[in-house]
């Protein structure tokens, strides 16, 4: 894999070259790798994150965005170099939820391929797949949506210019979610950790817990306080969860 190709994909906010793991993050619908800035932070230089940048927004805003999930997935799969000596760990918020199991069953064809262990955020398992649940009317609705699952910065879609930019995005992302058909096969062999608010109504706590049958290693289940983006309120847990991963494996399958 060529080196400018990694570059276009992957942020690298606080390099650490000497980190035990690293954290391979996936943004969620209409979000950005500078999503996991903050987290990237917590971790360093224990645990190196590297969050992916999809194409259609920040610097790669004049490229257009993938429509389609299982594309995506592949392009990503293919610019994810080994891992090497130390592990590697998936973390995926809602529609990166679903892109992290589509790279980690992709990566898993490979003896040794696919992640260390799979942390799925705000996104119910692909055996409880809501079909139809992401398809949206008018950008209206689409607007409507996304200011009330409260991701977006005050005020951010109120703005003409910054509204116009992040259209786009968001009708690549949604498209490619009221589309996606989990991909069907054998269950993950890594540990797997769901992660959700109990007011979160894209991801029931019951619809994480299946996330259970799509591994034959360790889970777990973590409900926080929130919405769809507890995840903002709780970054410290979230580390935590993290480094408690790197540390070993996860005791119980619950």
């Amino acid at each position: 894999m060529a080196r400018q190709e990694e570059d276009t994909w992957l942020r690298r906010f606080h390099p650490s070259p000497d980190a035990s793991a690293e954290l391979v993050c996936f943004p969620h619908a209409g979000g950005s790798a500078a999503y996991w800035f903050a987290l990237s932070r917590l971790l360093t230089p224990a645990v190196e994150v590297v969050a992916v940048q999809y194409p259609g927004r920040q610097e790669r805003h004049r490229e257009e965005p993938v429509g389609d999930l299982h594309l995506l997935a592949d392009r990503i799969a293919a610019v994810l170099s080994p891992p090497g000596a130390r592990p590697r760990l998936f973390l995926g918020h809602s529609m990166g939820a679903s892109l992290a199991y589509e790279v980690a069953v992709r990566l898993a064809r490979a003896p040794g391929g696919g992640p260390a262990a799979l942390l799925v955020s705000g996104r119910p398992a692909p055996s409880r797949h809501r079909t139809g649940a992401d398809r949206l009317g008018d950008d209206r609705a689409l607007l409507a949506k996304v200011r009330a699952l409260g991701g977006t910065g005050p005020g951010l879609l109120d703005d003409p210019e910054m509204r116009e930019l992040v259209l786009p995005v968001l009708r690549a992302d949604y498209g490619a979610l009221a589309g996606y058909v989990p991909t069907p096969g054998p269950p993950l062999s890594c540990p797997v950790v769901g992660l959700t608010g109990d007011r979160d109504t894209e991801a029931a706590p019951d619809e994480v817990a299946a996330w259970g049958a799509h591994t034959t290693g360790p889970f777990a289940l973590r409900v926080f306080t929130g919405g769809h983006f507890f995840l903002t309120d709780h970054l410290a847990d979230v580390a935590d969860v993290v480094t408690g991963l790197v540390a070993g494996p996860l005791p119980l399958r619950a």
